[in-house]
């Protein structure tokens, strides 16, 4: 991710809260499945992706991209819907 100008170094992986959920218009999950908080009204999404713990930068990179495209497809959907 520092390659790309992000730097992760302090970050941890967190835990999706029943708040958290409750506070957002969109869940993005990936590989979650049905052990997530659902609440009526938000939009989810469950992103297959592999999984890149353990795996070296150069595995890393093509999922690191993949989200990347993912997130400004979504970013794209959602200013459009708020045009219309």
């Amino acid at each position: 991710m520092k390659e790309v100008g992000v730097d992760i170094a302090d970050a941890k992986p967190k835990i999706l809260t029943t708040e958290a959920v409750q506070a957002s218009d969109y869940v993005i999950t990936m590989g979650c499945g049905d052990a997530c908080p659902i609440f009526p009204g938000r939009k989810y999404l469950d992103w297959a992706l592999e999984d890149p713990a353990g795996k070296g930068v150069e595995s890393v990179r093509p999922i690191r991209d993949e989200i990347k495209t993912r997130i400004e497809a979504l970013i794209a959907e959602i200013d459009a819907k708020q045009e219309a």
